[in-house]
């Protein structure tokens, strides 16, 4: 209780927008900690900022206050930022903004503009003419009056059909959205159910073929968006990449014609977008949603979850720290909300050690790093967490045990420092991009086939795929199919011959089953363990977390199936998916 009281008198909490005026009176230096609600403040500067207070106030110059940016209508253009943003307020004016954790900077700034607060009360300089930083936001000179509800209360939902997500035209469409300045508020890949598929095209029920449109789209995956303007302009869509009108004028005149051109247009629909890049035929699209209990019929509780950002990164134990305190390390990350998706063992190549430590190749002890990381087993992991990129940045603190001691004593650069390396002995990836191409590299993907029995129920398949994705595995493809016993055998062949084999054949003809591609690394021995043993009795007894426990009848009705080995996976999925080609695919 007495840290958060030193907490509190340490920086002045600034929740609404009353509090941010009347903090704007200060006179001297204020450092404003702007943050999100959903991450609070950046706890780790919170120890120089402490340490800054008691050297450098004994003239009360200084003051340091937290503001949440969700609560305060200036603060609007900071919102759904990822990011921390520190800004500094002279006599009531911004006058400088650094984004970004990065203590040195920061440390620098503070003292700079407090030396200069004394030089001028001291009549030892004439204050500089400091040039405001103005907070650019949206469209209307009145917009900074609109609540953060009304700005983003008007939603799209794009489906992208069944049949580009097989194509596996996914990607490329959620980047077209991004890129043209669009803002993907949550997402998920899944079968529309009935009851979805209904009320998303209310329109077209009456049509003849309406319920084999259903059938369609109940048995094979979609992949739901839901999409906010954002408050960029975006950019002129109609005027085409390379326009031969525009090559032969000035640069300068191409500049004015584009600003003219970008004031005058109206901002245009996701829809419109779409068919000029296009890509329309791919997804289906409802405009001008305010009701987000119509987006709660696809996305349950989405109030709750948009704009929330679950991000994937690459970490890294190197082997120093590994061998000495794995347990601590695991134990603290989880504690900060990440999510351990994959772990494993790997002693790096002087290659690898090389690109992971590049940052350290012009250090006089970048060869004994080198000698360091491939002396022994590093712990590679894949972390998930809202917004994971930034928070673990933060979390780690810098890249030198030196800098992390003496600004940031609580970042695990400083907590988890190993005597003789100065090195901070914990990695993540730069970017989303890089960590993307990480995991892919640590972890190559594997594919399987899962198998969903007919007795389970569409509310139990529901809950066997949120299981699935929730550990870890990419639902790549998908099929619902009534398994005759020409179907069966592509998927049971190596027990055809058994003689209980007509037993199962008894079961799969009770109706469809659900039939899928797994993606995950080791995805083929993943799949096996969080299924379980085969007979649900024996797998309530010794895995009593397995599908198999949860929703197994018996031997025969025991929910799901699975190959034995990679070989038989690989058989089953040509057999299956004949026009399905793995890309990436794992090796070994």
């Amino acid at each position: 209780m007495a840290s958060k009281k030193r907490e509190i008198q340490l920086q002045a909490v600034i929740n609404n927008q009353s509090l941010w005026d009347e903090m704007m009176q200060n006179k001297g230096l204020t450092v404003i900690d702007v943050y999100q609600a959903w991450c609070g403040p950046c706890k780790a500067m919170q120890t120089l900022f402490r340490k800054l207070k008691n050297e450098l106030n004994e003239d009360e110059l200084l003051h340091f206050a937290v503001a949440e940016a969700d609560s305060i209508v200036t603060l609007q253009p900071f919102r759904d930022k990822c990011e921390p943003v520190f800004l500094f307020s002279v006599n009531g004016t911004i006058v400088a903004k650094i984004q970004g954790a990065n203590a040195p900077l920061v440390n620098q700034k503070i003292i700079t503009l407090v030396n200069e607060e004394r030089k001028i009360a001291a009549g030892e300089m004439v204050r500089p003419q400091y040039h405001e930083i103005v907070f650019a936001d949206s469209d209307s000179e009145d917009a900074g009056e609109l609540s953060h509800e009304t700005v983003d209360q008007i939603y799209t939902i794009v489906i992208i059909k069944p049949d580009a997500v097989a194509a596996r035209k996914v990607q490329e469409i959620k980047e077209k959205i991004i890129k043209a300045g669009f803002v993907i508020e949550a997402e998920d890949k899944k079968p529309l159910t009935e009851e979805q598929v209904k009320h998303f095209y209310s329109q077209i029920v009456d049509q003849p073929d309406f319920e084999d449109f259903v059938s369609f789209m109940t048995r094979n995956l979609s992949y739901i968006l839901v999409v906010s303007q954002g408050k960029e302009k975006q950019p002129s869509w109609d005027e085409s990449e390379v326009n031969s009108e525009t090559e032969s004028k000035e640069p300068w005149d191409d500049q004015q014609e584009m600003a003219k051109s970008s004031r005058m247009k109206e901002r245009k629909s996701l829809q419109q977008y779409l068919e000029i890049q296009q890509i329309s035929q791919f997804c289906d699209v409802e405009e001008n949603i305010t009701n987000t209990k119509f987006i709660d019929v696809l996305i349950p509780d989405f109030k709750k979850i948009r704009g929330i950002k679950f991000e994937k990164i690459l970490a890294l134990l190197r082997p120093a720290l590994f061998n000495e305190r794995t347990e601590d390390v695991l134990n603290k990350i989880q504690d900060e909300g990440f999510k351990i998706l994959l772990q494993r063992q790997i002693v790096l190549s002087e290659e690898e050690a090389k690109t992971l430590c590049k940052e350290y190749e012009n250090k006089d002890y970048f060869r004994n790093v080198i000698e360091n990381m491939t002396s022994g087993p590093s712990l590679a992991l894949v972390l998930v967490r809202e917004n994971g990129l930034a928070y673990w940045k933060q979390l780690i603190g810098p890249s030198s045990v030196e800098e992390a001691k003496e600004y940031i004593p609580e970042s695990l650069c400083a907590q988890f420092a190993i005597e003789g390396l100065p090195i901070n002995q914990l990695y993540g990836s730069d970017s989303l991009e890089a960590a993307e191409r990480e995991i892919q590299y640590f972890f190559p993907p594997q594919h399987t086939v899962a198998l969903i029995k007919p007795h389970v129920t569409q509310e139990q398949r529901e809950d066997i795929m949120k299981v699935i994705k929730d550990t870890g595995f990419d639902i790549t493809q998908m099929k619902e199919i009534l398994l005759t016993e020409e179907e069966a055998e592509k998927i049971y062949f190596k027990i055809k011959r058994k003689a209980f084999y007509k037993d199962v054949l008894g079961v799969l003809a009770e109706g469809t089953s659900l039939v899928m591609i797994l993606t995950k690394w080791n995805a083929v021995s993943d799949w096996r363990r969080l299924m379980g043993p085969t007979d649900p009795e024996e797998a309530r007894l010794l895995s009593p977390d397995s599908i198999r426990a949860q929703f197994g009848e018996n031997i025969l009705k025991n929910a799901v199936h699975g190959p034995s080995d990679m070989e038989e996976a690989m058989e089953t999925i040509s057999s299956m998916f004949e026009d399905f080609v793995p890309e990436n695919l794992e090796e070994n």
